[in-house]
């Protein structure tokens, strides 16, 4: 897989004494990361944010250490043969990419992801990395089971601002096509466009493109959100702006000097854009098959004597 941008980076092997986290303030209660750090240092990454509150690197050396959870699997599949354990959907990736360079030698969230289907649990797989295509087949056996879906990041198709602010992540149609073939697998893909950075990829022209594309690929569904800016982030985006785009420095400082989210007379509109953009070029859950867990009547049928 071709990464544009390579930096030396270090990798920690170290146990983890949990697997699953419980999350407040997300659309889902537990996420799952079996790395800590995420070595394609997107320039706008909330996790630079939570870095900085426990007081390490935030900036340019954030994503140069990786600590690789080395018994992640089996920690996961012990809490989800805990009694109490009620089969809650889990998010994967929420804080680190599970498909960054370092999973294509430890495989630990393909391990991860056999350990949710095995227990028929629901699962949700938010990346930027090609290399999910490596795991369709877990990915499609799970999705018979459990509720499963994958989300792709892609918030531009613009190489100038892919390079720039996404250094070590593939390219966004190398992304797409890898959502093609999980779909085609069977396994429900969407595109989410976030974060989108405004004067950058914000513009009708840059949405519609990222949209036409994501149609072409096969995507389910499509969604976007704006920028988060919390302390942190904050700090490193906006000096690489300044490197990068210096004219459009004063806008930022203008748009976030009340905080870290955008006035939603900023954000709605462009999220309004990529919801009718999506029914204009009708984007929608279009697999030939659809891989599905069994309804309670389908599995009382299969019991013995049914």
């Amino acid at each position: 897989m071709f990464y544009h941008v390579r930096v030396r980076v270090e990798y920690r092997e170290e146990p983890c004494k949990v697997a699953l986290n419980r999350v407040k303030g997300m659309p889902f209660d537990w996420s799952l990361n079996p790395y800590m750090g995420c070595a394609h240092r997107c320039t706008f990454c909330y996790v630079r944010a939570f870095e900085r509150r426990a007081d390490r690197p935030a900036d340019e050396r954030y994503g140069r250490s990786i600590r690789v959870k080395v018994n992640v699997a089996e920690r996961l599949r012990a809490e989800l043969a805990r009694r109490s354990w009620r089969g809650d959907p889990v998010a994967v990736g929420a804080a680190t990419d599970p498909y960054q360079p370092a999973e294509g030698r430890y495989r630990l969230t393909r391990a991860c992801l056999e350990a949710l289907r095995d227990a028929s649990n629901p699962f949700h797989v938010i990346t930027r990395g090609p290399l999910i295509v490596r795991d369709a087949d877990v990915l499609a056996e799970a999705a018979s089971r459990a509720d499963v879906s994958v989300t792709f990041s892609v918030p531009t198709v613009d190489d100038d601002v892919w390079r720039k602010t996404e250094p070590g992540t593939a390219h966004p149609r190398q992304r797409l096509r890898a959502l093609r073939v999980l779909v085609d697998a069977g396994v429900r893909a969407s595109v989410g466009m976030a974060p989108l950075l405004p004067g950058l990829s914000d513009r009708p022209e840059s949405l519609e493109r990222v949209v036409a594309a994501a149609r072409e690929a096969g995507a389910c569904g499509i969604w976007a959100n704006l920028l988060y800016l919390r302390e942190g982030t904050r700090e490193h985006f906006l000096a690489c702006l300044a490197r990068d785009w210096p004219e459009l420095l004063p806008d930022y400082e203008r748009l976030y000097a009340r905080g870290a989210y955008l006035p939603q007379s900023v954000a709605k509109p462009a999220r309004d854009e990529v919801r009718r953009l999506g029914r204009l070029h009708g984007i929608a859950d279009r697999r030939a098959v659809r891989l599905r867990p069994p309804t309670p009547d389908e599995q009382l049928s299969l019991l013995p004597g049914a």
